[in-house]
């Protein structure tokens, strides 16, 4: 919710800043390059503000088998066939069933470098996973 704040209030800063400044017409062409720096600049911050909008809402998640393992559960990744060690919230993760979590890729900070996914929450069961 602050990025979205944020990412408004500079476009609001913005189309003030453009708005307040006096064009001073002298020329055609003075009025032509105030105009296409005003437009530009207004864009480029409609642009950034729905990005960030819309990767904010995404919703990131995983889906694939649970498996109970030495060093707890992971998860292999249907979508990049990667396998993931689980942290987070695994209140009702269950391992041997074929779940989507809701959740991050975390970047991994052990010398095996073992992918990490913290989990926020489950989003379905499948039950039990098929060979």
């Amino acid at each position: 919710m602050t990025q979205k704040c944020f990412w408004s209030g500079i476009l609001i800063v913005v189309l003030s800043m453009s708005l307040a400044i006096p064009a001073r017409a002298n020329t055609p062409e003075t009025v032509l390059i105030v105009v296409a720096a005003t437009t530009i600049a207004a864009a480029i911050a409609i642009v950034v503000t729905v990005a960030s909008v819309h990767h904010g809402r995404k919703k990131i998640v995983i889906t694939g088998c649970v498996i109970s393992g030495e060093r707890g559960m992971t998860v292999s990744d249907e979508d990049d066939r990667k396998l993931y060690a689980l942290s987070g919230n695994t209140t009702g993760i269950k391992p041997g069933d074929r779940m989507t979590l809701q959740g991050k890729k975390v970047k991994p900070k052990g010398p095996d470098k073992m992918l990490v996914w913290e989990a926020k929450e489950v989003i379905k069961d499948f039950g039990v996973c098929q060979p």
